[in-house]
């Protein structure tokens, strides 16, 4: 098992490129239907892509098979299973199975196997996420951890929006504080004293629209800023 571990990480380590991880094939397996899965399932069909989705319970596939182009009850630890169902053609495969840690990893290891190249994978801890991007899986998501922390900061912060990306890179949005309004952006120096950018800015009874270097923000005004997570948030305090 540990030298087929190091053998997939080894085989995947290349993140996939725009490329390929669309070309053009807008089909999608989802596998696991719970709360997670279903409600992405969803909205995958509602944007237009054709959904496969897949769980060994028959209650929830027959619960959503008629809002999805095709479903199937099957068990994609095997991947036999995965080929007959036509899994290994597909560009993009999501691992939304919840609580199942060994199924999880052993349904991403398949997928791994069968060289689909974008593959997608929720993981219920950070110890499950680094057993995942350990094995080579292409982006894992903690849709609980995630969602905790974004709540937190909208609780114990001033901001009205906050969404967190990779390398403490943050967006969020908030009321413009005073240091910011007045003058043209390209006058208040918010990048060099703050380390932040305005990137979009709304007025009351309008729409956002793009900020630039001759904006002038009101009081009032709700703003978009980004950069890293911890001057955001410090500036969002000053509101």
């Amino acid at each position: 098992m540990v030298n087929k571990l190091r053998a997939l990480r080894r085989r995947h380590r290349k993140r996939p490129t725009e490329t390929d991880v669309h070309g053009g094939d807008q089909r999608v397996a989802v596998i696991g239907l719970g709360r997670f899965g279903s409600s992405l399932a969803s909205e995958l069909m509602r944007r237009g892509w054709d959904v496969l989705g897949i769980d060994t319970d028959a209650r929830l596939v027959q619960k959503y098979s008629d809002g999805l182009t095709h479903a199937a009850v099957a068990d994609c630890t095997d991947p036999e299973v995965l080929r007959q169902l036509g899994v290994h053609e597909f560009t993009s495969a999501v691992v939304a199975i919840g609580t199942d840690i060994e199924a999880s990893i052993l349904v991403s290891s398949n997928l791994l196997e069968a060289v689909v190249p974008n593959i997608w994978a929720k993981a219920i801890s950070r110890q499950h996420g680094q057993i995942l991007e350990r094995l080579g899986v292409h982006h894992v998501v903690l849709p609980e951890h995630e969602m905790g922390e974004r709540v937190a900061h909208l609780v114990t912060g001033r901001m009205l929006d906050f969404i967190e990306f990779d390398d403490d890179y943050a967006l969020v949005k908030t009321v413009a504080p005073e240091v910011a309004t007045g003058i043209p952006l390209g006058q208040s120096q918010v990048r060099g004293r703050y380390g932040v950018t305005v990137v979009g800015i709304k007025r009351p009874g309008e729409g956002f629209t793009y900020a630039t270097a001759e904006t002038v923000v009101q009081k009032g005004d709700v703003i978009v800023v980004t950069g890293k997570t911890r001057a955001v948030e410090s500036f969002a305090e000053l509101s």
